[in-house]
């Protein structure tokens, strides 16, 4: 139904319910639980990808848990969401805890293989692409930097 709305109008209603989402944590100090994916291709290059809203700067996909849906779920439908991949060898990396906005939050970071080609919907996400891991794009969000940080300290 969201893809009836154009893509400008669309970008600036994210921006609107990304800055209420914050203002939301700010006050109650809640927020839902979330997920993060390091998706890799064949060559072991990882996915980032940039939004349309928030920051500027390059984030793995992820988002947050529905009720009622397992992390696992979570992880293959947002990296489908806003790259248009389907991940195999889902595995948890870890769980990442951290603050959003003023509110504690929990992430559950996922790592797997991908043999799409990402494409970024124009909307929430306005670019998705594959890099090596010794050359990823600047600015990457710390949030980035905190679960590539966490992924390779896990495989050494």
């Amino acid at each position: 139904m969201l893809h009836l709305i154009p893509a400008p109008l669309h970008r600036f209603a994210l921006k609107i319910g990304y800055k209420l989402q914050q203002r939301l944590r700010r006050t109650t100090g809640r927020t839902r639980e979330g997920v993060s994916v390091i998706a890799k291709d064949l060559g072991g290059q990882i996915l980032v990808i940039r939004h349309s809203y928030g920051p500027q700067a390059w984030y793995f996909p992820g988002g947050g848990i529905r009720s009622g849906e397992s992390p696992e779920d979570a992880a293959r439908r947002e990296l489908f969401e806003e790259t248009g991949c389907e991940i195999e060898g889902l595995k948890l990396v870890g769980l990442v805890e951290e603050t959003l906005s003023g509110a504690t939050a929990k992430g559950h970071l996922f790592e797997g293989v991908v043999n799409d080609m990402p494409e970024a919907d124009g909307r929430e996400v306005v670019e998705a692409r594959f890099f090596p891991t010794h050359s990823l794009p600047e600015p990457l969000a710390d949030s980035t930097r905190l679960r590539l940080k966490m992924w390779q300290d896990r495989k050494s």
